[in-house]
C-alpha cells in the first residue's frame, strides 16, 4: 500500500521558518511530479508549489513566491517546504500530493494528482 506522510508541521511565530518533509513508502515517484498544497480552515485547497518529474523545474503561487522553496531527494523518495517569513496568513493544512501518471512533466491541478498525504498543520501567529 502506498502511503505519503508529512511531518515538519507546527506553530511558528510570523517571521519564522519551517521545513515540512513528504515521505513515500510503498512505491516511488522518482520521475513523477509532487506538489505542496494548503487548505486553510474553511478554505478550499489551493496549490502552493510543485516540483517536475525531473527534478528540476518547480512553480510557486504568487502568495509564496519567494518565500518557500520545494525541493526533492529521489534516494529517500521525499520531497521538502522550506517556508521562510512566514505570515498568520500561510496558516493551513499542508498537504503532499503525488502524479503517478505523468512522466517527467508539471502539474498544477489538484484533481489530477491521485496519492495524497493526511497532511500537517501549520499554524502562524503574529
Amino acid at each position: 500500500q502506498v502511503h505519503l506522510v508529512e511531518s515538519g508541521g507546527g506553530l511558528v511565530q510570523a517571521g519564522g521558518s519551517l521545513r515540512l518533509t513528504c515521505t513515500a513508502s510503498g512505491r516511488g515517484f522518482v520521475n513523477n511530479p509532487m506538489g505542496w498544497f494548503r487548505q486553510a480552515h474553511g478554505k478550499e485547497r489551493k496549490l502552493v508549489a510543485t516540483i517536475g518529474g525531473n527534478g528540476v523545474s518547480t512553480y510557486y503561487s504568487d502568495s509564496v513566491e519567494g518565500r518557500f522553496t520545494i525541493s526533492r531527494d529521489n534516494t529517500k523518495n521525499s520531497i521538502y517546504l522550506r517556508m521562510n517569513s512566514l505570515e498568520p496568513e500561510d496558516t493551513a493544512v499542508y498537504y503532499c500530493a503525488a502524479d503517478s501518471r505523468t512522466e517527467l512533466g508539471m502539474t498544477y491541478v489538484a484533481a489530477e494528482y491521485d496519492y495524497w498525504g493526511q497532511g500537517t498543520q501549520v499554524t502562524v501567529h503574529s
